[in-house]
Parts: C-alpha cells; sequence; structure tokens
C-alpha cells in the first residue's frame, strides 16, 4: 500500500506568464508557496478477492468497473494508461481543502496519483520528472487549459520563483528569508474561501484567447515577481508586498471578465475597508480562495465583517510531495 502526501500551493505574482502561449514568446515567472494543506492518495494493487470489478476509485464517488478505460474520473484513467498499470487497484482521494478553489488542487491530485503510481512500480521519481510529466498528462493528454507553475509548486514544495523559458522548459528558484521575515510576512496573510468552486480550466481559457492583446498587463504582472522579492530581500516596508498585491489584482481583474464579479469585488472591498492593504482571488478566479494581506492588528476586524465566509489558517511548506507510506504487496 502506498499514500502519498502532496501540498496545495498560494500563487503570489505571475499568475498568467506561465502559459505556454506566453512564456513561448516572452518567458514568464511566477511567485509561489507550497502550503501545509494536502491532497492524500491512497493505492493498492486490488487483492484477487473482488469478482465483480478491477478498479474501485473512491473520490467524491465510487467508481468500481472491470476494465480501465470504463473509469469515469479522467485524470484516474489517463495516469493508469500513461504509467501502464496492467493490474487492479484501488485508489482513494482525500482533500484538506475544497477541490476547484484556485489552490491548485487539480495538480495535487495529477502530482500525487502520479507520485503514488510510480511507488507502486517501485520507482523512485525525481520532483522534476513530477512535474515535467504532470503537465504533459494535462496538457496534452486531457486538453485541459492549464499553466505551468501549479505542478511544480506542488511537486517540489518551498516558497520558489518559477522561470518558465521559451523551450518549454522551467527552473526552480527558492527564495532565501530570515526565519523572522518569513513569519512576518505569513503573519500578514489570511486566506478565506469564498464559498464558490469553479471550473479554472473554463476561466483559463478565455484568458487564453485574449493574451496576445494583454502584453503590456502580462508584462507589468511579469516584472512585479522580481518587485516583491525585493521587497521580501530588501529594508523596505513589508506593508508594499500588500499594495503590490492589490495593484496586481486590478491588473489581473482586467485580463478576463470572468476572473472577478460584483460578489466577489464586494468581499474585497469590505476587507480594505475593514484594513487589508491588498489581496487576490487565487488561481484563474470566478470564485474560490481569495488570499488578503492584512497588518495583523487588523485581522480581527476583517473576520467580523467576513464573518459569513470561512478563514482557513495555514503555514508555509517546504517538502512537496511525498510517500508518505509505503509497503510492499505481492499480488499472484
Amino acid at each position: 500500500m502506498i499514500i502519498s502526501r502532496t501540498p496545495f500551493r498560494i500563487s503570489f505574482f505571475g499568475g498568467g506568464t506561465d502559459y505556454p502561449v506566453w512564456y513561448k514568446e516572452n518567458h514568464g515567472s511566477v511567485l509561489s508557496t507550497a502550503i501545509d494543506k494536502y491532497c492524500y492518495i491512497t493505492i493498492r494493487y486490488l487483492p484477487p478477492f473482488f469478482l465483480d470489478h478491477n478498479y474501485r476509485i473512491v473520490y467524491s464517488k465510487v467508481e468500481s468497473v472491470k476494465y480501465a478505460s470504463e473509469i469515469q474520473h479522467p485524470s484516474v484513467r489517463a495516469l493508469l494508461e500513461f504509467c501502464k498499470i496492467d493490474k487492479g487497484v484501488e485508489i482513494h482521494h482525500d482533500g484538506d481543502l475544497p477541490a476547484r478553489s484556485g489552490l491548485g488542487s487539480s495538480s495535487s491530485f495529477t502530482v500525487g496519483l502520479l507520485h503514488s503510481l510510480y511507488a507502486l512500480k517501485g520507482v523512485m521519481v525525481s520532483k522534476s520528472r513530477l512535474a515535467k510529466e504532470a503537465i504533459h498528462v494535462e496538457r496534452e493528454i486531457l486538453k485541459e487549459n492549464v499553466g505551468s507553475q501549479d505542478q511544480v509548486a506542488v511537486a517540489y514544495g518551498g516558497f520558489n520563483k518559477i522561470v518558465f523559458v521559451k523551450d518549454d522548459t522551467f527552473r526552480v528558484e527558492p527564495i532565501t528569508l530570515t526565519t523572522n521575515k518569513l513569519q512576518q510576512l505569513q503573519n500578514h496573510l489570511m486566506l478565506i474561501f469564498t464559498g464558490r468552486s469553479r471550473l479554472a480550466s473554463d476561466i483559463a481559457k478565455a484568458q487564453i484567447k485574449t493574451t496576445p492583446q494583454k502584453k503590456k498587463e502580462l508584462t507589468f504582472i511579469q516584472e512585479t515577481v522580481d518587485e516583491a522579492i525585493d521587497i521580501l530581500n530588501g529594508k523596505r516596508d513589508i506593508l508594499e508586498f500588500g499594495k503590490l498585491l492589490h495593484e496586481t489584482w486590478k491588473i489581473k481583474k482586467s485580463l478576463s471578465e470572468k476572473i472577478s464579479d460584483l460578489a466577489i469585488d464586494n468581499i474585497y472591498d469590505q476587507a480594505l475597508k475593514a484594513g487589508a492593504v491588498g489581496g487576490k482571488l487565487l488561481g484563474a478566479g470566478g470564485g474560490g480562495f481569495m488570499l488578503l494581506f492584512v497588518p495583523p492588528e487588523n485581522h480581527q476586524r476583517v473576520k467580523e465583517v467576513l464573518v459569513d465566509f470561512l478563514e482557513v489558517k495555514f503555514s508555509f511548506e517546504k517538502q512537496g510531495s511525498q510517500i508518505v507510506y509505503y509497503t510492499t504487496q505481492e499480488i499472484e
């Protein structure tokens, strides 16, 4: 039996420049961190006592089927074929936070299941390979409208600048901060669930379509990555990080009308009036989680005005996708 644990992620700056339509012409970069909220995948070869099915997949629904081709979950079906699994398996998925909420949960699932399937075959796989193959499966096999940052962020873990190069490769540059500065940043962040889920691929499709007309905006978004790192590494007031989030959010909303709406804008405006300095919807937009940058002394006021919305406490995470349980199993 194998159990993998793969973190979710928070993206601060650079989102949108990790789409091939942008970085193959201009290169791209993002600033993001993994967090201590996880996708868990439990997998084992199915014991030979179940005569009515060879595959059992448990997530928000339960699938028990004879043939892999009958599996309805597209990622599971694609990954079993990609990894050439020729024996029946049982797969369970559990997540700390809701899917389709802007935290890279889809890529956490892809990376985590890929990691688990390799472990089931007795193969140790690098973080680089996990990220590259997860991107390939999502983009080339499943034909999803996805960027490249989530797969890298959750495979590697940590607080990183991720650079995307024109030749379709990437490099991960860890951000080196003192413990005090990292804690200071974390103390200014609040994660709020808007209560709405959405299909990121649908929203991303609209943004990708308009990318050629948004070069000025995306160039600014890309430049904020190094600006944010300069704020954190230098002696500048950390509140400038929050102000930069605010300016970037205004630009991001202009990329597509699907990214925000009146209800989302109202949540954000209430937070600003209560003392937030900046923030953004995470992921493609449209709902899910909102990240707010709030001085610690204003946290309580923001909680009070957003009393109808759940705040999720979190910490930064360093390990990335891990196999946390492994035991061999012989199947005849």
